[in-house]
């Protein structure tokens, strides 16, 4: 029976899960990009969504929140810091885009790719104007 529990296993338990998020985590700001299946794509929104907005907030206390949430990884925290505290405070939310990519050829699975918002009108410049 479902009980309504919030949030997506992943067919995980919560360490594992707990572990694949932060490894996503560390991989999108590193990278700035992750190609994933589109479920962990989609499970991993919210988080980001929360680790952006403590982000936001710049103070000691938010970069140690931070800190624990990445599982003590200092160095991500700190380019997390750096590169996207301006896109933390120009916005309230809507940080990251999921972008669905072609079937993975193995299993035929759905990939997503997650990438940051770089602007806040990104999304309207690149369609097409009408004349």
């Amino acid at each position: 029976m479902r009980k309504r529990v919030f949030g997506r296993q992943l067919g995980r338990n919560k360490s594992s899960r707990k572990a694949l998020f932060r490894s996503l985590v560390r991989a999108m700001v590193k990278e700035g990009g992750v190609v994933t299946t589109l479920a962990k794509a989609k499970a991993l929104k919210p988080e980001l969504e929360r680790v952006m907005g403590v982000v936001a907030k710049d103070s000691l206390a938010a970069r140690k929140r931070v800190v624990a949430r990445l599982g003590n990884d200092k160095e991500t925290v700190e380019r997390l810091f750096d590169q996207y505290l301006a896109l933390a405070k120009s916005r309230k939310s809507g940080f990251i885009r999921v972008i669905a990519v072609p079937l993975r050829a193995g299993d035929n699975a759905k990939m997503a790719r997650i990438e940051w918002m770089k602007e806040k009108n990104e999304d309207l410049s690149t369609k097409t104007k009408r004349s």
